[in-house]
């Protein structure tokens, strides 16, 4: 019997083998190089390979990080609240209401916007935003505007409007797959003991769905916060987020060390503020049990 379970261990380690190292290969490849290059030193046209700490000591004295962090961290919060508040209405009304045999065809409409590169849609939104684009020309056409407005573009609300929309599925599914799991039976045992809809919904549907919750917030936060594209063509180049800093240093100054300092201690403040946020999460949900 031991040897039977040791052999489909081997089977199962072999089948995850494969994709195990092209795993490491691709994603944990490039870190480490980032990770290395950090530590050395800028020359002329060149990287100095010779160990030093100064990069970090630069990147944490500098006031300018520290402002285009805050605004990346902030912008990164503002889109996860927006699409995630969004978002859940939309998987609610996927579970709850429609029937089975039309969940499958719904789905399959929230994937359409994958159909085109992301790229595409950020240049989409900034036709609809722009000053002669189809919002204004729109509110223009109606006699609602004489002149066209200016806050809905290069700015921090057309940045949350886009990247809102370009992750809307990515917080939808995960939110949905929570909503499924729950026993409706949960939800009938609360009403028949006198509970309204609205706190069988606070009471129970809430926090069953939190893991989806929680999943929808990460996997919105995390890719936002180092947008590059978005905060270029939407914003401008006027809202430079932490991306554009580590795009500045990398290619316009050609300070490839600096560059990785940049964005491995980005990736070191969104992973701690992660694990607080998941950890601050399991805490509310012990409290609430």
């Amino acid at each position: 019997m031991a040897s039977g379970n040791r052999s489909q261990a081997v089977q199962g380690y072999s089948l995850i083998a494969p994709p195990f190292g092209y795993a490491l290969l691709v994603l944990m490849a490039p870190l480490l190089t980032i990770l290395a290059y950090s530590f050395f030193k800028d020359g002329y046209l060149t990287i100095i390979r010779e160990f030093t700490l100064e990069n970090y000591v630069a990147v944490w004295g500098d006031p300018i990080f520290h402002k285009i962090m805050l605004r990346s961290l902030g912008v990164a919060a503002l889109v996860t609240l927006v699409t995630v508040g969004l978002a859940f209405p939309v998987a609610y009304f996927l579970s709850f209401a429609v029937s089975p045999q039309r969940k499958g065809m719904w789905l399959f409409l929230i994937t359409i916007p994958f159909w085109t590169s992301y790229l595409v849609r950020v240049f989409l939104w900034k036709v609809i935003l722009g000053y002669n684009g189809v919002i204004n020309s729109g509110l223009k056409s109606l006699g609602i505007i004489e002149e066209p407005l200016t806050f809905i573009l290069y700015n921090v609300n057309s940045i949350v409007i886009t990247l809102a929309h370009a992750y809307a599925p990515f917080a939808i599914l995960p939110i949905f797959i929570a909503l499924e799991k729950i026993d409706r039976s949960l939800l009938e045992a609360g009403r028949d003991l006198g509970e309204s809809r609205a706190m069988t919904f606070w009471r129970v549907t809430l926090p069953l769905a939190m893991p989806g919750v929680v999943a929808a917030s990460l996997i919105v936060f995390i890719p936002t916060i180092g947008d590059y594209v978005t905060p270029t063509l939407i914003g401008g180049g006027k809202i430079p987020m932490i991306a554009n800093m580590i795009q500045a240093q990398m290619l316009d100054l050609d300070n490839r060390p600096m560059g990785s300092a940049l964005a491995v201690t980005a990736m070191l403040i969104v992973a701690i503020l992660s694990l607080i946020f998941v950890a601050l999460n399991r805490r509310f949900l012990k409290v609430r049990q």
